[in-house]
C-alpha cells in the first residue's frame, strides 16, 4: 500500500468515527489553557501532551485544509523546542540545555533532548531519591523523546519540511547516547541535562519503543541526502539487540495501545521494506494479545470514573483503531506477514484482536460524558487526558508514519 492510499483509509476511518467538531472543540481549548495561543510568559509546555497535541493539529488540518490548524502545529513545536529545550526559569542554569550558544541552540534545538516539563525542579544530585516526589520532578523521560520525534517526522510528513526530520534524528542521537548504557541496558529517567540517571531501572516497553521509531526516521530520511552524521544504522542494531532480551507482555492498558501502536508501525515499515523479520511483530502481537486478556479480566472498565485513568484507557483505544489499520494491511498483502513460507498462527492474526474493537468506542464513550469529566481523576490530568480523547476520536495523523 503506497503513502497516499495508507493516508486516504486513516482519513477515512478517522472521519467514520471522529466527532470533527468535538476534536476541533477540544484542541482549542487546550491551545487556549495550556498557552499555546495565550499572551507573552503564558505558555506551560509538557512533552507528551504536546506530542499527541501536534498530531491531532495535523489530523485537523488534513481533514479541513484550514491553514490555521497547521500554524497551531508549527507554533507548538516552537514553543515545545524554545521551553523544553532550555532549562527551566527556576534554575540557576540558563540557555540550551545542550550547552550550545545562543544561535547554534536555535539551529539544533533537539541536540541536549528536551525537559519532560514536570512542575517541580529536578532532584539534586546529593538529594536522597523519594519515589513518591519523583514524579512530579522534571528532568528527561525516554518514552517522551520518542513521541516527540514521532511528532516531529509527522510534521516532516505533511510539511516536507527536512529541517523538522532532522530535529528528530538529532532527538533520537541525544537520547541513545545518553539513555543507552554498557550491558545492553537503559536508564527510565535522566537528568535535565543528560549528565546523570534520575531512575537508573528500565522501562519495558522503551527499546521496543526506541527501535521502531529510529527505524521510522531512517526509513522517512531514505528519499533526503544523508550525511553520515544523521545515519541511525548503528542506533538500530544496538536498540535490536537490547530488544531481544526484553518481555513485553503488560495488562497496563497504555502499555497495550502502545504495543499496538508499534505493531500498526512495524507493519508499515515492513511495507517500505524496512524491519523485514516479521518475527518482531509476531512478538509484539502477542504480547498485545497476552496483555489484554489479563486486562480485561479485572474488569476495570466496570469500575466508576473515580477509579480509572482517562489517558491510560485512551491509549489502548488508540491502539485498538492501530490493530484495525494492521488487520486490513495483512488482508491486502498476506506475503509480507508470512514467515519462513508458512503463515503465521492465526491466534496472533490482527483479527485476533478485533473482537476487543468495542471496547474502543465504549472508552471513548465514558471519557465523552460530561459526568464522568468531573471526577478527579479527570480534572487532575485534565490536559493530557484532553489530547488523548481527541487523538482516540480522530487518530489518523498519529498512526501514520
Amino acid at each position: 500500500m503506497d503513502r497516499k492510499t495508507m493516508a486516504a483509509y486513516h482519513t477515512e476511518e478517522s472521519t467514520r468515527r471522529g466527532n470533527l467538531a468535538e476534536v476541533r472543540q477540544i484542541m482549542e481549548d487546550y491551545a487556549r489553557l495550556t498557552g499555546l495561543t495565550g499572551g507573552e510568559g503564558s505558555s506551560r509546555r509538557y512533552l507528551w501532551t504536546d506530542a499527541f497535541a501536534v498530531c491531532s493539529y495535523l489530523e485537523l488540518f488534513s481533514q479541513t485544509d484550514e491553514k490555521s490548524h497547521l500554524d497551531l502545529a508549527l507554533s507548538l513545536v516552537d514553543q515545545v523546542h524554545h521551553t523544553l529545550g532550555r532549562h527551566r526559569d527556576d534554575d540557576q542554569r540558563r540557555g540550551w540545555i545542550s550547552g550550545l550558544e545562543e544561535e547554534e541552540g536555535r539551529r539544533h534545538p533537539t541536540a541536549g533532548g528536551l525537559r519532560i516539563g514536570k512542575s517541580q525542579k529536578e532532584r539534586r544530585a546529593e538529594e536522597p531519591f523519594d519515589e513518591r516526589l519523583e514524579w512530579d520532578r522534571d528532568g528527561q523521560y525516554y518514552h517522551y523523546l520518542t513521541k516527540w520525534m514521532h511528532a516531529l517526522r509527522c510534521v516532516f510528513r505533511v510539511t516536507g519540511d527536512p529541517v523538522y526530520w532532522r530535529w528528530a534524528v538529532e532527538l533520537a542521537q541525544a537520547a541513545h547516547r545518553s539513555f543507552v548504557y554498557s550491558r545492553g541496558r537503559m536508564y527510565w529517567k535522566m537528568s535535565i541535562d543528560l549528565s546523570r540517571p534520575l531512575v537508573p531501572s528500565m522501562g519495558q516497553h522503551d527499546p521496543l519503543d526506541g527501535l521502531v521509531t529510529y527505524s521510522e526516521l531512517q526509513a522517512a530520511g531514505e528519499d533526503l541526502y544523508i550525511s553520515p552524521s544523521l545515519d541511525l544504522s548503528e542506533e538500530i542494531s544496538e536498540m535490536a539487540g537490547i530488544c531481544r532480551g526484553i518481555t513485553l507482555p503488560t495488562s497496563d492498558p497504555l502499555g497495550i495501545g502502545g504495543l499496538l501502536f508499534d505493531g500498526s508501525r512495524i507493519a508499515q515499515l515492513m511495507m517500505k521494506g524496512f524491519l523485514r523479520d516479521g518475527g518482531l511483530l509476531e512478538t509484539v502481537l502477542l504480547s498485545a494479545k497476552i496483555g489484554l486478556q489479563a486486562y480485561l479480566r479485572r474488569g476495570e472498565l466496570s469500575w466508576p470514573a473515580e477509579r480509572r485513568l482517562a489517558f491510560r484507557e485512551l491509549g489502548l483505544s488508540i491502539g485498538l483503531t492501530a490493530a484495525e489499520g494492521l488487520a486490513r494491511w495483512w488482508e491486502e498483502q498476506p506475503e509480507l506477514f508470512v514467515q519462513g513460507g508458512t503463515q503465521r498462527d492465526a491466534s496472533i492474526h490482527p483479527d485476533a484482536l478485533l473482537g476487543s474493537l468495542p471496547l474502543r468506542e465504549e472508552i471513548e464513550a465514558f471519557w465523552q460524558d460530561e459526568a464522568n469529566q468531573q471526577a478527579h481523576t479527570w480534572t487532575d490530568h485534565q490536559e493530557i487526558n484532553m489530547v488523548m480523547l481527541a487523538a482516540s476520536l480522530s487518530p489518523g495523523q498519529f498512526l501514520l508514519i
